[in-house]
């Protein structure tokens, strides 16, 4: 099995790029998110998950480890094969996909092309417990709490309850968590969250 490549990037098209490695190019299967970060002529590393199908092997790239693991985790749920799961991280990577699970946003994952209303449901369903456990996604500085209870529970409700959207609320909660402390007052977390949120209004 293939769980990595390495090498100069021949070409992208549509959710797919050519790598060629040692004079062989290889065609792997990428979000678009990652498939934006990429630049042919260079040289690009890739995490590989392999399949192997009667009618051929697959390869999916990633550009780091979470976004691999999620692409399995959601292999994990039933409805969801490659074509969705690689759908579904175009439009929300690691980091937005691990917090709208945690709050429950189905519109949020109703957004990837091939996920519909039940399928949302049941990946914030089946995924929830999963989140805790995954590793966190590269973006330094950035605060990322998934586990919400008391006090941030009370305070990610509220927001939500002024209009904005539960992955944003979490995203803001977390943030205002992070700098407040673990034993920050609802209120101070709302003020907190709605300071993070900044200047952005509220969706309707």
């Amino acid at each position: 099995m293939i769980a990595k490549l390495t090498g100069r990037l021949d070409s992208t098209g549509d959710g797919q790029a050519v790598v060629d490695v040692g004079g062989v190019g290889y065609l792997v299967f990428c979000p678009t998110r990652t498939l934006a970060r990429l630049q042919p002529g260079e040289t690009v590393v890739l995490l590989i998950e392999t399949q192997v199908r009667e009618d051929g092997i697959n390869l999916y790239g990633f550009i780091d480890a979470a976004e691999r693991h999620w692409f399995r985790l959601l292999l994990g749920v039933q409805g969801v094969g490659p074509r969705v799961a690689l759908a579904i991280l175009s439009v929300l990577p690691p980091r937005e996909l691990m917090l709208a699970i945690a709050a429950g946003d189905r519109a949020a994952l109703a957004r990837a092309v091939g996920v519909g209303a039940r399928l949302a449901a049941r990946l914030a369903s089946e995924l929830k417990d999963k989140v805790a456990a995954a590793p966190a996604p590269e973006a330094p500085g950035e605060p990322l709490t998934v586990a919400v209870a008391g006090a941030s529970a009370e305070a990610v409700s509220a927001l939500v309850n002024l209009g904005f959207r539960p992955v944003e609320a979490h995203a803001a909660v977390a943030a205002a968590a992070a700098t407040l402390g673990a034993e920050a007052a609802v209120e101070a977390l709302i003020r907190g969250g709605l300071a993070e949120l900044g200047s952005r209004e509220p969706l309707r």
